[in-house]
């Protein structure tokens, strides 16, 4: 079968023609047919490696191909797993050209440390029509909201070709092309260019611990060739392909499968600009079950893989991010390379929306615990509190079973009072701990119930809850340190200093290297006290302001609007005003 690979593979446009280029090791011929042939086989040269090829004078971008292969008695019409384009994800490949009039771009993502996720599933986040999927298009018509927002990147999910009309784009099947549905190859990369220009970064979700489902995929048996019923050459053909998912793990073990990873990867970074990846499941990619310290079901070259993927990555981009889904609370993942890690940038934060829902779903403050966050607010990696990416909401904690935040914390009653308290509580937590913050779409405005793919946003509510908005406005402005007196939000310093179990209250300090200006004081009241004179030590004498109160009417018109003075801190004590069911954020002047 060979082991090689090639640099050039897929449908390749030249001056003068397109040279087509396919694995199919075990194929006895192949032959490519279009709309260049009349749809009339034209047999490829076998390079005897696996690869085949021809070059072919006639074909132009546009046009559409298919490969005919033949194995023993079977004749197999296939897409061309490198495909840029198709028709539909059940219809036929298109030859594309990479010509993109990027003009200027030159966007450099902000430092780890000042970015501000948030994650969007294309077809469900601006559906204008209820019964149409929503678009790259109508993603671009909400960008300026989502820069006066204050978010600096943009995560979507994943966008590959699906077997789906509607998904959460998870089950892919061609990992080079962009689903048609949500604007196809040119409308991604008409977004990107559009979000670079207003500031805002673009992360992609990728998907390689599975594909699929099986056997509706083309790239199933692709050449003919497979093992006890397993998959083909793309795919592991034993045990080694079992996923939660079906028996789809592709065959890390060749270098065909995973030079088709990594082109895969320069791709998204080097022709599309993308800013940053999100890896999916991480850990069924390194662990055949998933595990964490499971030697014996351990992927050596799944590791590998992940490896490369980073090296790869950064040779095309130095600034590029890249965030595994572990869920394993695994060091290595965000360690380098050199160190014999993983080497990605951060890793999604398992725990932290469940540790929100154990201290804000109940109504009785004798029932809160709060061991469990104060655990979660330290939790680093590597000595580096920005190796995570934390979030109240995920796609994945908001459905599988469970809801968004604000329907578990009041089910059924999302507008209630103590719904949008605690609503803007959790947004303090998230948007002043240490780590890389990310909100999923809707959370602004208390969007309700579960995530699904058929449902769009109801955009009504930002109307409705424009002073949550403005909350999240306010938060996010104080997380980058924009008006110059939170730098500490930016550093990866924390010290939970107080913490009264009684009263259901702490606060913990915030800084990058201290100071007025720098030190920033949270303080959270879970209890449903007030106090006139509550005592609390903060770091530096002199004038303390408060920078955000979630009781302000402003935000809603049903808050109770308690008064937050500047005061004086002496000798490190300072008396403030603390009212119940608030999050409050405090910091010095220059």
């Amino acid at each position: 079968m060979g082991n090689k690979t090639k640099k050039q593979v897929g449908a390749i446009l030249g001056n003068s023609g397109v040279t087509f280029r396919v694995w199919a090791p075990f194929a006895d011929s192949v032959a490519l047919v279009g709309s260049f042939n009349s749809w009339s086989e034209q047999l490829l040269h076998n390079e005897g490696d696996g690869y085949w090829s021809d070059k072919v004078r006639k074909a132009f971008p546009g046009q559409e191909y298919k490969y005919i292969i033949r194995h023993g008695e079977e004749t197999l019409v296939r897409n061309d797993p490198r495909a840029r384009h198709l028709t539909t994800s059940a219809g036929t490949a298109v030859i594309t050209n990479n010509l993109f009039d990027w003009e200027s771009d030159s966007f450099v993502p902000p430092p780890i440390e000042e970015q501000v996720i948030y994650e969007v599933h294309i077809g469900t986040f601006n559906r204008p029509d209820p019964a149409i999927n929503g678009t790259f298009y109508n993603l671009m018509d909400k960008l300026d909201y989502l820069k006066e927002l204050g978010v600096n990147m943009i995560e979507l999910m994943p966008i590959n070709s699906m077997l789906m009309d509607r998904g959460w784009g998870y089950a892919i099947d061609y990992i080079f092309a962009v689903e048609s549905l949500y604007g196809g190859r040119h409308g991604f990369m008409q977004f990107v260019k559009s979000a670079h220009a207003k500031g805002i970064g673009v992360i992609l979700d990728v998907v390689f611990n599975h594909f699929g489902p099986d056997n509706a995929l083309d790239i199933w048996n692709f050449d003919g060739w497979h093992e006890e019923g397993y998959g083909g050459i793309y795919f592991y053909n034993d045990w080694h392909a079992e996923t939660p998912w079906g028996r789809t793990r592709p065959d890390f073990g060749r270098s065909e499968v995973r030079q088709y990873i990594l082109d895969n990867i320069s791709m998204w970074i080097h022709d599309c600009h993308v800013d940053g990846l999100r890896v999916d499941s991480t850990h069924f990619i390194r662990n055949v079950k998933g595990n964490n310290d499971d030697p014996s079901n351990d992927l050596a070259d799944g590791w590998l893989l992940l490896q490369q993927i980073n090296s790869v990555a950064r040779k095309i981009n130095s600034k590029v991010i890249t965030i595994a889904e572990d869920l394993a609370c695994n060091q290595y993942i965000t360690k380098t390379t050199k160190e014999g890690g993983a080497g990605f940038s951060a890793q999604w934060e398992l725990n932290f929306p469940f540790v929100l829902r154990q201290v804000l779903a109940s109504n009785d403050p004798a029932k809160i615990e709060l061991s469990n966050l104060l655990e979660e607010l330290s939790r680093q990696y590597t000595d580096n509190a920005f190796a995570r990416v934390i979030y109240a909401d995920s796609h994945d904690s908001a459905a599988n079973g469970s809801a968004r935040l604000i329907e578990i914390i009041a089910p059924g009653k999302t507008d209630s009072l103590f719904a949008r308290q605690q609503a803007l509580i959790s947004a303090v937590i998230l948007l002043s701990a240490p780590g890389v913050p990310m909100l999923f779409q809707g959370q602004e405005f208390l969007q309700n119930g579960a995530f699904n793919d058929w449902q769009g946003l109801d955009w009504l509510r930002a109307e409705r809850y424009a002073g949550i908005i403005k909350a999240y406005q306010h938060l996010i402005a104080l997380r980058k340190n924009q008006w110059g007196n939170t730098r500490g939000l930016t550093g990866g310093n924390i010290n939970i200093f107080h913490v009264d179990q009684v009263n259901k209250v702490i606060a913990y300090h915030r800084w990058h290297d201290g100071g007025a200006g720098d030190d920033v004081i949270i303080v959270i009241n879970f209890g449903k006290h007030s106090f006139k004179d509550y005592k609390i030590k903060f770091p530096l004498d002199g004038v303390w302001r408060t920078r955000f109160n979630s009781t302000w009417n402003g935000y809603d018109a049903d808050f109770k609007n308690h008064q937050m003075q500047d005061f004086e801190v002496v000798n490190g004590d300072g008396i403030i005003n603390l009212p119940p069911d608030a999050g409050l954020i405090f910091s010095q002047d220059k």
